[in-house]
């Protein structure tokens, strides 16, 4: 399987898993056996909170999971409606420590409940 891991920092397998999806400047993409993996840019990085565009974000790469901090509904939704699950990834954590999470399988799915409602005064955020 791909996992896609959005990072702030590219440091490969020992990049720390960033705490929101659509405004991480980079995915790390790995393949769970191999642990091959290469780096993208967020092509989506700069858009409206709720307007993000996962698979944009993603550019177009086919992954089966993503394992973040932090995700808005719309995002969550999107991804799962393409067949994509999104797991919560630990605070402080790197890519290779959620890649043993991942296949240990103790990662939780993200619930609609989970996700960020926005950022700024009054708004609540499930972000690591």
């Amino acid at each position: 399987m791909k996992l896609a891991f959005p990072v702030e920092e590219d440091n490969g397998l020992d990049s720390i898993v960033y705490g929101h999806f659509g405004s991480a400047p980079s995915f790390v993409i790995v393949d769970d056996k191999t642990f091959d993996f290469f780096v993208i840019k967020n092509t989506d990085q700069h858009h409206s909170h709720g307007m993000c565009n996962p698979l944009k974000a993603l550019g177009n790469q086919i992954v089966d999971a993503v394992v973040v901090g932090g995700i808005g509904m719309g995002a969550l939704i999107r991804l799962n409606s393409v067949g994509i699950k999104v797991f919560r990834g630990t605070a402080g954590s790197t890519v290779k420590e959620h890649l043993e999470l991942y296949k240990k399988g103790v990662l939780l799915e993200f619930l609609p409940t989970d996700t960020c409602a926005g950022h700024g005064s009054g708004n609540s955020c499930s972000h690591v």
